[in-house]
């Protein structure tokens, strides 16, 4: 009789502990059984787009399920990680491109994300190549001639950002703080948009990335100046801001994250996709098209540069005169 007993409590445990089993998430060794959303948070056919829509091909060989890119623009490039933020389940199916506008937006205005607790870092990727462009019909041959321009006419020129608190209108604006000059940002939703502004005459210059490699190379438009370190091999001629006496260098890194609480072991999956990825022929490919650098960090590292960022950019936006009120 007590072996019996003894049998009926095994056979229980082992009936409650299938029940169990199955009524559980998907264990992250399982990780994933399905496709995963990217969110770019630039509009499509821009250089980030491009960039990430192939990096996403790539790792999608190595995690075994398709990465669908879901276009979310606005807000400065900061819809689409705010929206993960508020919305998306920290399962590891839902993930974003964190620009630097995630983690300098936060001083400027009133937003619904904090950058410090709400974003589970993944990996880091890579920065741009950035510049300030002139439609090639203007009169302004060098970038001198365009400062000396707009420092004895005040808010005439009209320069083209993808958006205000983006790494383009910040620079912008460092610049006319340290050259004692005003200069009137006109934002729009993405590159695409800034360079037709700038085609229509519609504003004097555009501080844009390679994106408008085609229209420098097709004589269209005019790149003034580079925001590298060293000048850039997408625009050899064009001298860097440390060559003209600004000491700005400015490239905008970014990465990729999910929402807060991810299983870390679903982090260490989708990271070792994309880092597998990174080295892709097809992705060093595309950044070598883009002229970015890859900038490889681990999620733990990636973490830490995030906020060291975080403090730089806090400190940066009050000395600019820009942080909210």
């Amino acid at each position: 009789m007590g072996r019996t007993v003894r049998l009926g409590w095994l056979a229980f445990g082992m009936v409650m502990a299938t029940v169990a089993g199955l009524s559980t998430p998907v264990r992250a060794a399982d990780f994933p059984t399905k496709p995963v959303t990217l969110i770019v948070p630039w509009p499509a056919g821009g250089a980030t787009d491009r960039h990430l829509r192939v990096l996403a091909e790539a790792a999608s060989k190595h995690l075994g399920q398709p990465i669908v890119i879901d276009n979310k623009p606005g807000a400065s490039g900061t819809l689409g990680a705010a929206t993960m933020a508020a919305t998306a389940k920290p399962d590891g199916y839902t993930i974003a491109q964190l620009p630097i506008t995630i983690f300098r937006l936060p001083y400027m205005q009133k937003v619904s994300f904090d950058p410090t607790k709400d974003f589970s870092f993944i990996i880091h990727l890579t920065g741009y190549t950035f510049g300030t462009a002139v439609n090639a019909n203007s009169p302004w041959k060098t970038w001198k001639e365009l400062l000396d321009y707009a420092r004895a006419n005040p808010g005439k020129i009209r320069y083209a950002t993808p958006g205000t608190g983006s790494t383009l209108h910040i620079t912008m604006e460092q610049i006319a703080l340290q050259e004692g000059l005003k200069w009137t940002q006109v934002p729009f939703r993405g590159e695409a948009e800034m360079t037709a502004a700038l085609l229509g005459d519609h504003v004097e210059a555009a501080a844009g990335g390679t994106g408008m490699g085609p229209l420098v190379d097709a004589g269209k438009f005019r790149m003034l100046v580079v925001w590298t370190e060293k000048r850039s091999p997408r625009f050899p001629d064009s001298p860097t801001l440390v060559e003209e006496g600004q000491k700005i260098i400015s490239a905008s890194p970014y990465g990729l994250a999910g929402p807060k609480g991810m299983d870390p072991k679903v982090i260490k999956v989708l990271h070792d996709a994309f880092q597998k990825a990174m080295q892709d022929p097809s992705h060093l490919k595309v950044l070598e098209d883009l002229s970015q650098p890859m900038v490889y960090l681990n999620s733990e590292d990636y973490r830490a540069f995030a906020m060291k960022i975080i403090a730089e950019q806090q400190e940066l936006i009050a000395r600019l005169g820009l942080a909210s009120k």
